[in-house]
């Protein structure tokens, strides 16, 4: 059995983006950094760089390739080094993570329907990954979470006035925007050329105006994906519409029909279903997520202080700062 595509990729994404490579090659080659007693050589930066690009390769594509690839690569040497220095302040503290690895192994296992240990051995292996490599990354990746658990989530402290103050100074973040329901009947451009095009519009608004069902009508005429459910086109928040046919529903009430609507590759006739109407959820529906906002906030503040501090703390040298330059 292969590892589904969603864990495949964020495996990718984990050991490219949160993981260094395993230390300790034999071959001698240029040193990029030292960390304390530790090195990261040129072989690791450039093998991580590779893993970076397959992980977005797996998520964007073009221009948002080009542009998440700089944005990552400028701080990937920073990074290695802020992971290697976690690590070691973990072997410092003497944190044993075998519990939360044996947990991570399980729940890949479940979500793989993978039933032992060697059947996710033989599906990594197939992905072209090493499952000693891959363990030992998910072990140094749970101790890196477990000292930033220790030393900075343990510190970070909320209290009800910061909870009050953000739900009455950002309501829009917790705000349930507009909802609507829509049928349609879509006719394609390229499969209906010429005057057969507006003859089927024609024939399918006159049958409206007689009196026929808009569920039927959609079966039988839409060339859309929704004719096998008599053009439900599902549920849609405000802005995840087309511009122009969020415009078309705009002030039709549920039962209404918009005139036909031009799209980018065809034509639609709308039905509203229903309207659910934005509304700010109370304070203690929204409580939650507030906490779980200003605990993020809080969090990555408190990340940055607490590696800049450690990096100040210990010995780092950076031989090669554009180690993949050149």
């Amino acid at each position: 059995m292969r590892i589904s595509a969603s864990i495949r990729t964020a495996l990718l994404l984990m050991l490219a983006l949160a993981l260094p490579l395993a230390a300790g090659q034999q071959t001698i080659e240029e040193i990029v950094a030292v960390v304390n007693g530790d090195i990261i050589t040129l072989s690791e930066v450039k093998a991580r760089n590779e893993l970076m690009i397959q992980a977005l390769r797996a998520q964007f594509s073009g221009e948002e390739f080009s542009k998440q690839y700089e944005l990552l690569k400028q701080g990937l040497l920073d990074r290695m080094i802020t992971e290697l220095i976690l690590l070691q302040k973990a072997r410092e503290m003497k944190l044993d993570v075998r519990e939360q690895v044996r947990t991570t192994i399980d729940n890949i296992k479940r979500q793989n329907n993978l039933d032992t240990d060697e059947d996710l051995r033989l599906a990594l292996a197939r992905e072209g990954i090493d499952y000693n490599n891959w363990l030992k990354q998910i072990e140094e990746d749970l101790l890196r979470q477990a000292v930033l658990f220790s030393e900075v989530d343990r510190q970070i402290v909320i209290d009800d006035a910061e909870i009050v103050k953000e739900y009455k100074t950002h309501p829009d973040n917790y705000t349930e925007p507009e909802e609507v329901h829509l049928r349609g009947i879509f006719l394609s451009e390229e499969g209906n050329p010429g005057e057969s095009l507006e003859s089927k519009k024609r024939e399918i608004s006159d049958k409206l105006a007689a009196g026929q069902d808009f569920l039927s009508l959609a079966g039988l005429y839409s060339e859309g994906p929704a004719k096998e459910t008599q053009g439900d086109l599902g549920t849609f928040k405000k802005k995840e519409l087309d511009p122009v046919l969020e415009k078309a529903v705009a002030g039709l009430q549920p039962g209404q029909i918009s005139a036909w609507v031009k799209a980018k590759n065809g034509w639609y006739l709308l039905r509203l279903e229903s309207r659910k109407a934005s509304r700010l959820r109370p304070f203690e529906e929204a409580k939650k997520d507030i906490e779980e906002r200003i605990f993020t906030q809080k969090r990555a503040q408190a990340i940055e202080d607490y590696v800049a501090k450690l990096k100040q703390k210990n010995y780092i040298k950076i031989l090669r700062p554009n180690a993949l330059e050149g």
